[in-house]
Parts: C-alpha cells; sequence; structure tokens
C-alpha cells in the first residue's frame, strides 16, 4: 500500500504575519501528511512594531524564532529566498538549494518606499530593518550632543511614533516632521487635538501639506522649492512589498503586494497565499492597509483555510474589521483611538499613561500569541468588520 505523498508548505518570511501562520499551521496539520519549511534571513525575531524604539537606541528583548518553532515540527531556514518558480513549484534561496512547495505562504512584508523620490535611498534612513534602525541610533546620539537637527518625512502613525521617540529620547535634537496630511488625520477631534498637544509638548516642527520631492545629503527640498536643512533624515512616507512575486508573474498591486481573492489566494496562482502587508486584501467597505492588527488575523485565516482545504472541507471567505488605532508619543504618553470596522474613529479612546499601558499590551502580545499557538487554536479575529460591510452595502445601493 503506498503511503499518503506528503504536502510541503513553504512560508516566506518569519514577521509577525509568517510567524502567526506557521505555527498555527502547524498544529491545524498536526495529524496530516504534511511539511512546513519556514524561510527567513535571522534567527532574531523582529518587533517592528518597536522600530521607532530600535532607532533611538533603545534595546529591545533577544526573541528567537527557532525557540519559538520548538516541538512544531517546522523546519526552519536561515536564508534569503532569491526567487520563486511558479511553474516548478520551486523556491530558489541565497545558497543555491531549492525548496519545492505544494503550497507557498507568501509574508515578506513591506518596507520604506524610497524609490519614489530621488536622493532618498541615497541619503535618507529607514527602519526598514533592525540593522538600519540601529544605523540610525548610532547617528541620533552623535549628533544629539551637538544639538543637531532630524527631519522625519512622513506624518503617518510610524512617523508620528518615530518623530515622538526622538524627541522624547533626545531632547537637545530639533525634529521637524513633514507630510502631505495633518498627523491623526485618521483620528477623531478629541484623540486628535490631544496628539497635537503631545507633538507641541515635545516642540516637534510640521510642514502640513508639504511633499518631498528631493532628498540632498544635508538637507530635502519640498515641491514649493525651498531647501530644509537637516542633520539626520529618517524616511517613513510610502511603504513598497519586495520585488520577488512581481518577478515571478505573480500578480501584484502598484505596491508590488500580492493581489489576493476572498480565501487570500493569489488571483494568478491559486497555490499561493499572501498575508500582511505582502497581500492586497479588499473587505466590502474598502482595502485593508498593512498593520499588525490586520496582518496577525490574516494570517490565522490562511493558516485555518489551508489546513481546511487539505481535510476537503469548504471555507469561508475572510472578513475582518480594524478595532483601534494606537499611538506611542515617547515612553511616557500615547493616544489609542478606537475604530468602528471600516477604520473610522468611533466615540472612544484612551490617553495617558492608560495609553501607554495599552500600546505595550499590543506591542508584547505577539510573542506569546505564537508560543500559545504551538498547542491551542487562539482565536484571532477581533471584529468581522459586519458594520462596516454593511455600511458600505448601503453607501453603493
Amino acid at each position: 500500500m503506498n503511503a499518503t505523498p506528503t504536502h510541503e508548505i513553504v512560508v516566506l518570511g518569519a514577521g509577525y504575519t509568517g510567524m502567526m501562520a506557521t505555527v498555527r499551521l502547524a498544529h491545524r496539520t498536526r495529524r496530516l501528511p504534511v511539511h512546513i519549511t519556514l524561510v527567513n534571513p535571522s534567527e532574531r525575531f523582529t518587533e517592528r512594531l518597536r522600530s521607532h524604539q530600535i532607532a533611538t537606541g533603545q534595546e529591545l528583548a533577544d526573541l528567537r524564532i527557532p525557540e519559538a518553532l520548538a516541538d512544531t515540527g517546522v523546519d526552519f531556514r536561515r536564508a534569503w529566498a532569491t526567487a520563486i518558480d511558479t511553474a516548478a513549484h520551486r523556491v530558489t534561496l541565497d545558497d543555491g538549494t531549492e525548496l519545492p512547495y505544494d503550497t507557498l505562504i507568501y509574508a515578506l512584508g513591506s518596507s520604506a518606499d524610497t524609490d519614489r523620490v530621488p536622493g532618498a535611498t541615497e541619503h535618507a534612513w529607514t527602519m526598514n530593518t533592525p540593522q538600519f534602525a540601529r544605523g540610525f541610533a548610532g547617528q541620533l546620539a552623535a549628533l544629539a550632543e551637538a544639538g543637531g537637527t532630524v527631519t522625519v518625512v512622513g506624518a503617518g502613525l510610524t512617523g508620528i511614533e518615530a518623530a515622538t521617540e526622538i524627541a522624547d529620547s533626545h531632547p537637545g535634537v530639533t525634529v521637524t516632521m513633514i507630510g502631505t496630511g495633518e498627523p491623526g488625520a485618521m483620528m477623531g477631534p478629541k484623540a486628535r487635538a490631544y496628539l497635537v498637544r503631545a507633538l507641541d509638548r515635545f516642540g516637534i516642527n510640521r510642514r502640513v501639506g508639504a511633499q518631498v520631492v528631493k532628498v540632498l545629503p544635508d538637507a530635502v527640498e519640498l515641491d514649493t522649492g525651498e531647501i530644509l536643512p537637516s542633520d539626520l533624515i529618517l524616511w517613513t512616507a510610502g511603504v513598497r512589498a519586495p520585488a520577488l512575486a512581481a518577478a515571478a508573474g505573480i500578480d501584484t498591486d502598484a505596491q508590488g503586494a500580492i493581489v489576493t481573492d476572498a480565501t487570500l489566494r493569489s488571483v494568478s496562482h491559486p497555490d499561493v497565499y499572501a498575508v500582511g502587508d505582502a497581500a492586497s486584501v479588499r473587505q466590502p467597505w474598502g482595502h485593508i492597509h498593512g498593520t499588525c492588527q490586520s496582518g496577525m488575523p490574516i494570517a490565522a485565516y490562511v493558516a485555518d483555510t489551508v489546513a481546511r482545504r487539505l481535510r476537503g472541507k469548504e471555507v469561508k471567505p475572510f472578513r475582518f474589521g480594524y478595532i483601534h488605532q494606537p499611538v506611542s508619543l515617547g515612553r511616557k504618553d500615547g493616544v489609542i483611538q478606537f475604530t468602528r470596522g471600516d477604520d473610522t474613529p468611533g466615540p472612544w479612546y484612551l490617553t495617558g499613561r492608560a495609553a501607554v499601558r495599552y500600546k505595550e499590551f499590543v506591542s508584547s502580545s505577539p510573542w506569546p500569541t505564537f508560543r500559545l499557538s504551538r498547542r491551542i487554536s487562539i482565536p484571532a479575529k477581533f471584529s468581522t468588520g459586519a458594520r462596516a460591510a454593511a455600511r458600505a452595502a448601503k453607501a453603493t445601493a
């Protein structure tokens, strides 16, 4: 009697979504003939929710991926994926080896897009990797002694957290934040007013409605023609997914994220699933933007969906709704805007110490979730987005 062939699953990327998909899938398929390989260039887990802390010189916990995978049966490969052959169902690694797959889970995330503006790649720092963030931190520490200037390009949540962390940890530095929109524009008026007061308290300069068109070694040029001198430039504006999927002929959107169907499979290659920032996911109320808040439920859903399909069971479309916009304002302050499912602000918000505790809980929760998911299936969906979907349907009726 022939044995049932092993179903090979390869997961690319061990960030929040890659880890969640891997450990949950290992638990869900433990009694099936399934072999899972997780590929990541580092054994150390990167807490991207804390990148602004790394960028100001703070040391984080040393979390090791193989430890979280203990007793799961998952093979961990420390490597970069350099190519995907969708016809041969193989992934090529930077050491020249090839991994065959029956199912591929693409969890390579995204990074700050410095390609759109001349000089940004050469002269601006990013927090795309811990190494880049630590490099910025080294420059910042030297600059702080002389009392220099730092420009943060981007006024989204990442830019806000970076700017306030820099101002809080290095009060001698002059910080300017440049953005096309108001900081905290997505929040309700009360939470936004609190955020603005915090920026004022830190002495952070804001250039609202401005766009950087060129980055120089010691300055940025705005679309108005103005030149703003700066000793250090931190780029947080815009994101882009890796080019690996597009190079393989997989359908992607303008940012390089894989376009998915209702069950988060690639619309062009159904044996490829995309999770997190590397996935272009639409809901009845709109497009999901990349956050850990959405990424973890996406990853959990994909793990459950792959397991169900391997058992020959039907799956339901992915549904998601947001619940909050948590923002750190340095180490001792924060603001949390609670939201409706479509990420529009609701009436409730938190500030001050309560917000700090809430944000710390959010930031620290993924790692214990991974460890618990090796043995139990933790509910990962905070909201189905049903109310947001109903509003969207009503608006288009």
